[in-house]
């Protein structure tokens, strides 16, 4: 399978991703626990049928420590309980953010409530920036149909 663009090959490609990719070492660096910012990347590609992104961040979460039960469970988390209380509700804030278009109201109150019980300002800044630049990542990819599974952790910097 090849992609429809080479978005490592395109100049204005490329140029638009390294903007996007210093949004995201913005949030990396923020107070959000890392554990936390690779689930939200995990759910909300799975979701959006984003292969490589998927690919991605479930190999990047296991070279940094994280379990292969957590990582097979991200699509199943509301029966498992391997998540805390704290990720449960960034991955229900990471889910209707993503569903933004099936839900007619966006996020709900409760949803957002739940997150500002675990996440201060910052951190819940950083997480609605999150989930706004994952979804971006996945929507590029998903469009030109990026091949997944050769990823190899830290390809990227």
């Amino acid at each position: 399978m090849n992609a429809r663009l080479n978005l490592f090959g395109s100049p204005l490609a490329g140029q638009f991703l390294r903007h996007i990719n210093s949004a995201d070492k913005v949030l990396s660096d923020s107070g959000l626990p890392a554990a936390t910012q690779e689930l939200v990347k995990i759910r909300a590609s799975q979701i959006n049928g984003c292969g490589f992104c998927t690919d991605m961040h479930t190999k990047d979460a296991a070279k940094a420590g994280e379990t292969p039960t957590r990582l097979h469970l991200v699509a199943a988390w509301r029966e498992a309980t391997v998540f805390t209380d704290a990720e449960r509700a960034a991955l229900a804030l990471a889910e209707q953010g993503t569903r933004i278009a099936d839900a007619a109201g966006g996020v709900t109150d409760e949803v957002w409530a739940e997150a500002a019980e675990h996440y201060d300002e910052d951190q819940l800044a950083a997480l609605t920036g999150l989930i706004a630049l994952i979804n971006a990542y996945n929507r590029m990819n998903v469009i030109v149909q990026q091949p997944a599974g050769d990823y190899q952790p830290g390809q990227f910097g």
